[in-house]
């Protein structure tokens, strides 16, 4: 019996049909593979790409090209970047003949609306290699001028600048925000004859706002006092931003620059008015909100000098800030300045930045080098319009060229609206050259 059940379990037939079926599905599989192995690409992964013909897309001076294909069997892409040369093709008329980038400098029309505008925000170039800070500010016949960087060099071009659009020779507001050269330098300027060429010499000033607190014992900071007391004597009001908070001796909190009461200087408070800091002459800066109110909306502008980190959390803990349309990079651009605590609150729209790009000035750590990686990481988030007035070349051999140039944001109310006008172009600062060979865009 067991002899049975063996050949049983052991039947050839059954083995002799398996064998076959296997065979039939191998030579099979084999005359697939010769006849139709795409389908074996497309459905197991196996075997060659058959590519398509590459589609190019070139590209031109500013834009970036690409090429691309795909399989025609199972449809993946393949996908690569063809990089922009950066170098236009400039005709006669400013325009380049491969991409149609308008290189010109903006003309003269914009530069009549910025003189005809109701609300003009002006920074400045200061004429030399070094980074600085002088903002004006035009609303009708007054002037606010907030800083004299970078060296007293610059009291000359800022003059120069200055006078296009303050005919009468009086400055209704000055503010230095501290008592750092970049800042200062300007206000004293330098003795040309019998002549100073300083701001504070060149120009009447009706109120003079200055920092609160000072650790500075530089020459130039004192000879920054000694112009103090000549614009006193020639009738300036002088008031520190402590007094103007607290509204002590004749200071106001709120200064209105129109008839209307439309457009407001506030000063903002932050703790360094009150407390010292031995560790950083930065942290004393004035801070200020330029409000202006619109039939249609309220803009506001944002100036906080070079404030740093523990003065800008102090700014953000103490004053209700609104969301602004304008805010000057803190402190240049710096790394240590424009904190994410700050920026999520102003959630600023448009940022000018005041430097040298690339200045080795201060340090020679490229990504800390003005406006820093840190800085453009953090505001990215909020925006894609930053700028900055100047690009280092070669700090060394003090070469150097406008990049923005000039910055103005001016407002028209018969177009309601707020507009650029830079002296040398409005590129925004991710799309120059300096930034693609020196900076990562992460916005």
């Amino acid at each position: 019996m067991a002899n049975k059940r063996s050949r049983k379990r052991n039947n050839p037939k059954l083995i002799i049909a398996i064998a076959v079926i296997v065979a039939v599905i191998v030579i099979a599989i084999i005359i697939l593979w010769c006849v139709k192995p795409q389908l074996f690409h497309k459905y197991l992964g196996v075997g060659k790409h058959e590519w398509s013909e590459w589609q190019v897309t070139q590209a031109d001076c500013g834009n970036n090209g690409s090429k691309k294909r795909e399989c025609k069997t199972c449809g993946e892409e393949d996908k690569q970047v063809i990089t922009a040369t950066g170098e236009h093709d400039f005709g006669d008329d400013g325009i380049c003949k491969v991409c149609g980038f308008d290189g010109r400098t903006p003309s003269e029309a914009s530069l009549e609306e910025v003189a005809e505008s109701d609300l003009s925000i002006h920074f400045l170039e200061l004429g030399n290699k070094y980074t600085g800070d002088c903002t004006l500010i035009k609303c009708g016949d007054t002037e606010v001028l907030i800083d004299a960087g970078s060296r007293q060099n610059s009291a000359t071009t800022i003059k120069s600048y200055v006078d296009q659009y303050c005919t009468d020779g009086v400055l209704e507001y000055v503010i230095a925000t501290h008592a750092h050269q970049d800042h200062i330098a300007g206000f004293v300027g330098s003795n040309s004859g019998n002549t100073k060429t300083g701001i504070l010499y060149q120009y009447k000033v009706g109120t003079l706002i200055q920092f609160s607190g000072t650790n500075a014992t530089s020459q130039i900071y004192n000879n920054y006092l000694t112009a103090v007391e000549y614009a006193k004597e020639q009738g300036a009001t002088v008031y520190t931003a402590k007094q103007c908070w607290y509204e002590t001796d004749g200071a106001q909190k709120t200064y209105y620059l129109d008839e209307a009461q439309k457009i407001s200087l506030n000063i903002l408070y932050q703790r360094y008015y009150d407390e010292l800091d031995k560790n950083d002459e930065n942290n004393y800066s004035v801070c200020t909100l330029l409000t202006q109110v619109t039939e249609n909306k309220t803009y506001n502008y944002l100036f906080t000098g070079d404030l740093e980190a523990e003065g800008e959390s102090s700014l953000v803990e103490n004053n209700n800030l609104p969301e602004v349309e304008l805010f000057k990079g803190g402190h240049h651009g710096s790394y240590t300045a424009s904190t994410e605590k700050l920026l999520s609150v102003i959630k600023p729209k448009n940022v000018a930045v005041c430097c040298c790009c690339g200045t080795t000035e201060y340090t020679s750590n490229k990504d800390n080098t003005f406006p820093a990686q840190a800085f453009i990481d953090r505001v990215s988030k909020y925006t894609e319009n930053m700028y900055c007035t100047t690009l280092m070349i070669d700090y060394k051999a003090g070469t150097y060229e406008s990049m923005n140039g000039n910055i103005v944001f001016y407002y028209r109310k018969e177009e309601s609206a707020l507009k650029l006008y830079c002296s040398n172009n409005s590129t925004i600062l991710k799309d120059t050259e300096w930034f693609r060979q020196n900076r990562v865009w992460k916005g």
